[in-house]
């Protein structure tokens, strides 16, 4: 089992509003989790190796709470469209390329290996409706250490024909035949417009059957929710979840943009976590979410990069562009909706998404030991920084050359 130290300038959640920033300390882990960060290192630790990464900055891994693994090739595409649309021109079509294995494992091989060039360890992958290549997706993700969930999407109206699904029959065989540890199957209704009632019927059996999360999208864009009201008898979008039981503290639902209270009210209840895509919802046009409603009234929000709507795989993107919209909510919607601090990004970023997966996030004794270690050697600067403002720097200005080492359950996987 792996036991070892990583040395190096460690900075921590605290809570939403503190990072906990540890120079030249010692961070160690035993049989994949964290036992804490010291000055010294304590005497029951000694004779374990010790990597020193210097003057290095050492955060834990980030949570994307909502990624479409199929989408990725055609990042930044489309981006003048609103969602629908761009659902009909670029998602669907993409995603019928599936269907052919060698595209969907080259496909799938890119979108992993740029994903191990991010902060990311921990992620909730929508697939698509293809069962072996949603299994390969999962086997490619867990080849280079990955952990978290991928999901066979389902759909049944308001799709092509070529993806369009009679009933959940293949998506049971799909949760029969996974075979990966680290990467576990999650109910992947696209969403309500695409989804029939007796399909979420059948989904919230699947999902109660074998005890499995799920993951959707709700209340992203206007026109959508339209559309919602015009398929289903329900006063809020998330009515259209709840009567399947598919809302519990094991759902990431996508957007929230404009949520009433009452849903809210429903999705905090049912404990379930609303995954913020500050990129996606600008670059199809669908709006602000009021995030500092969120966090100020409990829910639980972490960050998601949502390719392709989003464009970047790497959370600091989606931690900047975050700290972005939230400024613009207060300048041009609400002023006294206060924006984000760079503090309450890096905890929804760590250890707030992170909770979603369980006790990962964080550098706390008995947390999981996921670990991401920065070099920005290369981002000169006249004066000198603190570790506080250097880290800020990386989030804003860095790349994927900057990120140096990655661990996750104290598995070194770059």
């Amino acid at each position: 089992m792996k036991r070892h130290i990583l040395k190096g300038n460690i900075c921590t959640s605290g809570d939403t509003n503190e990072i906990k920033i540890y120079k030249n300390s010692f961070l160690v882990c035993i049989d994949g989790i964290c036992r804490g960060i010291f000055e010294k290192v304590p005497s029951e630790y000694c004779g374990i190796e010790i990597t020193d990464y210097g003057d290095m900055i050492i955060i834990p891994g980030m949570s994307d709470l909502h990624v479409h693994a199929s989408q990725y090739a055609y990042r930044g595409t489309g981006m003048d469209m609103e969602l629908l649309d761009w659902l009909e021109i670029n998602a669907f079509p993409e995603e019928g390329r599936f269907s052919d294995m060698e595209y969907a494992a080259c496909a799938y091989d890119i979108f992993a290996d740029d994903l191990l060039k991010t902060p990311t360890t921990r992620l909730c992958a929508f697939a698509t409706v293809h069962k072996d290549a949603t299994l390969y997706l999962m086997e490619a993700l867990e080849k280079r250490g990955f952990h978290g969930y991928a999901g066979k999407v389902n759909m049944d109206r308001n799709c092509p024909d070529y993806l369009r699904e009679k009933d959940v029959s293949c998506t049971e065989e799909w949760i029969k035949e996974c075979s990966t540890v680290n990467i576990r199957p999650a109910v992947t209704p696209r969403f309500i417009p695409s989804c029939t009632d007796s399909m979420m019927e059948e989904l919230g059996r699947l999902c109660e059957k074998y005890n499995l999360p799920v993951q959707s999208h709700i209340s992203e864009n206007k026109s959508e929710i339209e559309l919602v009201h015009s398929l289903c008898d329900v006063e809020f979008y998330a009515q259209g979840y709840d009567r399947y039981g598919l809302l519990n503290d094991r759902t990431v639902m996508a957007h929230c943009i404009y949520s009433s209270d009452e849903e809210l009210a429903l999705m905090k209840e049912r404990g379930v976590f609303i995954a913020h895509c500050p990129e996606s919802n600008m670059n199809i046009a669908s709006g602000i979410a009021p995030v500092r409603k969120y966090i100020d009234s409990g829910q639980k929000v972490g960050l998601a990069s949502d390719v392709a709507g989003g464009s970047d795989l790497s959370l600091f993107g989606a931690m900047t562009h975050a700290l972005r919209c939230s400024g613009m909510y207060w300048r041009l919607v609400d002023e006294s909706s206060r924006p984000l601090t760079f503090e309450e990004v890096f905890y929804m970023a760590t250890k707030g998404g992170g909770s979603f997966f369980g006790k990962t996030g964080s550098f706390e004794a008995g947390y999981d030991f996921d670990a991401v270690v920065l070099d920005d050697s290369n981002m000169c600067h006249p004066r000198q920084l603190s570790v506080r403002q250097r880290l800020e720097k990386i989030i804003y200005l860095s790349d994927s050359r900057n990120i140096h080492a990655k661990y996750i359950c104290g598995n070194r996987v770059l």
